[in-house]
């Protein structure tokens, strides 16, 4: 009589939920203020100036407004 290796069947485990992405606030130094202040004057699209400077659109409006300069082509 050969007995037969009892064989377990493995479950995959599903992944435990990721933790929410922790926000991370890039703080604003006073050359990021001078270069924004500049494509405010020269009314570079903000999509360019969000790509070039790496913050969201939000971000770059946000500030404007702390600052009191536009925008865009259009203010």
């Amino acid at each position: 009589m050969v007995k037969k290796a009892a064989t377990k069947k493995t479950v995959a485990k599903k992944a435990a939920p990721s933790k929410s992405a922790r926000r991370v606030i890039k703080p604003w130094t006073k050359d990021d203020v001078r270069s924004l202040k500049a494509h405010s004057k020269a009314r570079t699209p903000v999509e360019k100036v969000s790509k070039q400077m790496k913050r969201t659109v939000g971000a770059l409006r946000r500030r404007a407004g702390i600052l009191g300069i536009g925008l865009g082509q259009y203010h």
